[in-house]
């Protein structure tokens, strides 16, 4: 992360206006699916955490909890993490979590959780490498068909519940820098879902899931970029489908989301739990 680059909490009517026009920027959204500047102003007051990312004099990116409940326990419930596109490759989206974290551990929780689309591949490598979570929750339609949040005209708006324990010692060691990298061998794992044989980049067709494996690893693949098919709302819809049924089938079953492979071939590592 640059030098120049500071994190501090955004109180101001000011900075709160600013964020309208990030969420403008970086998610396309009309003002009807804006997180508005009354909300941020009475959440920031009654216990969310507001950070703001600045570049020298500008506000270059945001990220903002909430308190919840997760498994009878407070927690802060993470809504969102927006970083402008001119500002993208300076690590700020990884340094707001970790700050956010840091605000959360002096305020005496144990847990963060967010939700977000299991199909979205850097937001994956994120969660689950870069900052340590996991997850055991699939939510079909979660958000319902809002058209600002869909895949594709009609695609459910899918999502897995992120679990950040952030106090343990898988999460702490990221923050430190002395995590190892996982090795994973995806040729030689089972795989619960894996592209059909052939086909051409991007657009590969999923498989048939195999739902029965009971290995102590299984891998599911999914696009490395399913932006690349937003031409193709069938092959998104045919995705999301095998990963519903996959993730739902191994995670009722007691495997947990622990890893992702991200590369050509893009997979979750499921782990027994």
């Amino acid at each position: 992360m640059a030098k120049h680059v500071r994190i501090k909490p955004l109180e101001s009517f000011e900075d709160f206006e600013k964020l309208l026009h990030i969420q403008r920027v970086v998610w396309k959204h009309e003002d009807l699916d804006l997180t508005p500047v009354h909300q941020f102003a009475v959440s920031s007051r009654m216990g969310a955490i507001l950070l703001g990312a600045f570049v020298g004099p500008e506000l270059a990116g945001f990220v903002y909890s909430f308190p919840a409940v997760f498994k009878g326990e407070s927690c802060q419930h993470s809504h969102l993490l927006a970083v402008l596109p001119e500002f993208r490759g300076y690590g700020l989206g990884k340094a707001l979590k970790w700050a956010q974290r840091e605000e959360a551990v002096k305020r005496g929780y144990r847990f963060v959780t967010w939700t977000y689309d299991p199909l979205q591949t850097r937001n994956a490598n994120l969660n689950l490498q870069a900052l340590g979570a996991v997850s055991r929750t699939y939510f079909p339609n979660f958000y319902g068909l809002t058209p600002a949040l869909c895949l594709g005209p009609g695609i459910p708006t899918d999502r897995m519940l992120i679990e950040w324990s952030i106090r343990d010692r898988r999460v702490k060691s990221r923050f430190e820098g002395k995590a190892r990298k996982p090795v994973f061998d995806d040729a030689a794992l089972p795989k619960a879902q894996a592209r059909k044989p052939g086909g051409e980049d991007p657009f590969h067709r999923p498989g048939r899931p195999n739902l029965r494996l009971d290995d102590e690893v299984v891998l599911v693949e999914v696009p490395r970029d399913i932006k690349a098919l937003a031409g193709r709302p069938d092959l998104i819809a045919e995705w999301q489908t095998g990963l519903r049924r996959t993730m739902t089938a191994y995670f009722g079953r007691g495997y947990v989301a622990e890893h992702f492979i991200f590369g050509d071939s893009s997979f979750y590592v499921l782990k027994k739990g």
